[in-house]
């Protein structure tokens, strides 16, 4: 045990432990494994896992092309009107997933506010592939805003205003030295966000619908299999909570301090900063 930590912190961390930890033990147990590969190798179970991966991807690449500027604006920023952005921003975290789907629908639904357009043009997004990844950016998003809104104020401006006034302009400064001290808040926001985006269900099921090899994703299979073949769902469960803990062992493995970047100083005035003399 750990000598810097008090003895009764163990008791609740333990019992937190348990609550988390003893029903994945109970589902494990209720998994047939003689018939485990029968059960998740159908084609609609490959069909959904294959599915999940892509969109679930998909989402995260675009939860990371928008939310870090995003957060950043969030948090380097000043405007009054902030704090109201940033609530509605982050309404997705305690919105019912299956509200967000009506949202969508309302914004891009064949009658949707966007949508009517864009179905004059010939695009069609709801009850497709591309609805599956957009209702999981919409859910996903703010786990990664959150996350990288936090490390930039943790981390101050400091090392930025150092770098401008040793030359540097807003663009080196933000590809040189902010993106790379916040490296390990971006892996693991990006983890925060996958995890969700292949979790998600209401969201996907309102906007998107469930049709096998298009939109059915993983978690609607589960859903789907739980009243047909309750033991093919257990199975299925299971198998999302490998990938989803093998995703995310693999990303926090790799998260650690930022090779070559190096904080030399001189009377506390840092020398070289992201390679910013």
């Amino acid at each position: 045990m750990n000598a810097g930590l008090p003895r009764w912190l163990w008791v609740p961390a333990v019992a937190g432990f348990a609550l988390v930890l003893l029903p994945l033990g109970a589902l494990a147990s209720g998994v047939e494994w003689g018939r485990f590969v029968e059960l998740v190798s159908t084609e609609a179970s490959r069909d959904a896992l294959w599915l999940s991966l892509r969109t679930a991807t998909a989402s995260t690449v675009l939860c990371l092309v928008f939310g870090v500027p995003m957060a950043a604006v969030l948090a380097r920023a000043r405007w009054r009107g902030l704090p109201v952005l940033r609530a509605l921003v982050l309404l997705p975290l305690v919105l019912p997933p299956v509200v967000g789907g009506i949202a969508l629908l309302y914004t891009f639904g064949r009658q949707g506010l966007l949508g009517q357009h864009l179905e004059a043009a010939g695009i069609r997004i709801a009850f497709s592939t591309t609805a599956v990844v957009v209702a999981q950016t919409f859910v996903a998003l703010p786990f990664l805003v959150l996350t990288i809104e936090g490390a930039l104020r943790t981390a101050g401006s400091r090392y930025e205003q150092i770098a401008a006034t040793l030359g540097a302009g807003p663009g080196t400064v933000w590809w040189r030295i902010t993106l790379p001290l916040l490296r390990p808040a971006l892996i693991s926001g990006a983890v925060l966000a996958f995890a969700r985006a292949l979790g998600e269900f209401g969201a996907t099921l309102t906007f998107a619908g469930s049709l096998q090899g298009r939109t059915r994703t993983l978690p609607l299979e589960i859903y789907l299999q739980r009243e047909a073949d309750p033991d093919a769902a257990v199975a299925l469960s299971v198998v999302l909570i490998i990938v989803a803990v093998l995703i995310v062992l693999l990303a926090y493995r790799r998260t650690s301090p930022i090779p070559g970047t190096q904080l030399r100083s001189s009377a506390g005035v840092p020398r070289e900063i992201g390679g910013v003399k």
